[in-house]
């Protein structure tokens, strides 16, 4: 006949586990999220292949009316520049903003941001801080539902030191 289980026996077999659980012996190591991220993001590219990849070079329309993108004329320091873009566009079920692209020009990765958006979003807004590592043009690319591309873009200047561009 088999002994019981002590309470201290039970504790000390569970903590075993833990510490082996935490040492990584006993899980098997999973595959990291940005693994499965999309390809779009994150190439060392010029601006010109990027957006060929991204868009197939479908057109891109002047979208200057309809959007609005709002960025420092003046960078004092370019690991942290704030970007936000909104869209004056319908937000319904037949007719939305897909996609909204932050592409920065001189950036050795210039597809620096993509937010993917529904109608449930009820409005086309996004904004981040981006990294520039000199003076550029930064574009927003909307895509709406129908595949329409827009874009327009603004010059940042970026300074060493707060001392002008």
């Amino acid at each position: 006949m088999a002994e019981p289980i002590t309470r201290r026996a039970a504790l000390g077999t569970l903590g075993a586990i833990g510490v082996g659980v935490a040492a990584g012996t006993l899980a098997r190591p999973a595959g990291a999220a940005a693994q499965d991220a999309p390809a779009a993001l994150g190439r060392h590219e010029s601006v010109q292949d990027g957006l060929k990849r991204v868009f197939a070079g479908r057109p891109m329309k002047d979208g200057a009316g309809v959007i609005k993108l709002e960025v420092p004329p003046i960078a004092e320091n370019g690991a942290v520049v704030p970007v936000s873009v909104e869209v004056a566009a319908p937000m319904t079920p037949t007719s939305y903003v897909k996609n909204i692209w932050i592409v920065a020009d001189k950036n050795r990765i210039p597809i620096v941001a993509r937010a993917s958006l529904t109608p449930d979003a009820g409005q086309a807004f996004v904004g981040a801080n981006i990294r520039l590592g000199e003076t550029t043009d930064v574009r927003a690319v909307v895509e709406q539902s129908d595949g329409t591309l827009l874009t327009t873009k603004r010059e940042v200047k970026v300074t060493v030191g707060g001392c002008g561009g």
